[in-house]
């Protein structure tokens, strides 16, 4: 077989078949969403499926041309699983390591990030600025994937990045710990004109729709970048990187 139809891409987190995906997921290893090729009933398909779905992994239901594309024409066998480059931490280790550092916590939470480029440039830029750790949704969000982990620059090696099910529960959790939750929305105070002293965590929405509701509700306060010209937004790492770096002044 020719070498270069096997693996259209370089793509190291993909786990291709059924045993590999199964003992993946009975492992307990970070993987972020298995994908099933429509058509696929049989039965290790089917409980393959059910035991990712019990560990709260999404299961995507795609077409078998794009899982023999994705796979490079491997034997797939109706199933395949995209895994983590690196483990993900928790909230408490991101606790943990601002503690360490005698430092108040200061946490970036992003709210349904999509693009894995937009995840790694903020991980880079929440490492440069002092961050103590991020935190990214389970379903919906992009994950550690090789994309991130390159768009980072190896700030994933430094940084602890933490997956939960709930980011208004996560937000609710870490307000009762005394760090104030600031959300980058429009219609917000000026960035410029905020207190960010004390415990920090701030949120970032998704690419096109921004902060979920019910988690702007919970935000302590809303910050806004003023814009001074005709696009009415910025791309969400480049606004991250702002903030950020506005609240590390703030801890200087």
């Amino acid at each position: 077989m020719n070498n270069d139809k096997q693996q259209p891409y370089q793509n190291d987190e993909l786990l291709i078949g059924r045993n590999p995906v199964a003992e993946a997921l009975s492992s307990g290893r970070s993987v972020i969403k298995v994908m099933i090729a429509k058509g696929s009933a049989s039965g290790a398909a089917v409980e393959i499926a059910a035991k990712a779905k019990k560990a709260g992994i999404p299961v995507q239901e795609v077409e078998r041309k794009k899982l023999d594309f994705m796979t490079g024409g491997a034997a797939h066998q109706g199933v395949a699983a995209l895994c983590a480059v690196k483990e993900y931490s928790t909230v408490e280790d991101i606790l943990a390591l601002a503690e360490e550092r005698g430092e108040a916590p200061f946490i970036i939470i992003l709210d349904e990030i999509e693009d894995p480029h937009n995840l790694g440039a903020i991980i880079r830029s929440a490492e440069c600025a002092g961050a103590h750790g991020v935190i990214i949704k389970k379903r919906r969000s992009a994950g550690l994937t090789y994309t991130a982990y390159k768009a980072s620059a190896g700030a994933l090696e430094y940084l602890p990045v933490a997956r939960v099910t709930n980011i208004a529960d996560t937000v609710d959790e870490l307000k009762a710990r005394n760090i104030w939750v600031y959300g980058a929305d429009m219609n917000g105070t000026d960035y410029r004109k905020t207190d960010y002293s004390g415990g920090v965590a701030l949120v970032i929405g998704n690419e096109g729709k921004g902060i979920s509701r019910l988690v702007r509700e919970k935000c302590d306060v809303i910050v806004s970048l003023p814009l001074k010209g005709r696009i009415n937004s910025l791309n969400a790492s480049v606004a991250a990187g702002i903030l950020m770096y506005k609240v590390a002044e703030s801890r200087e």
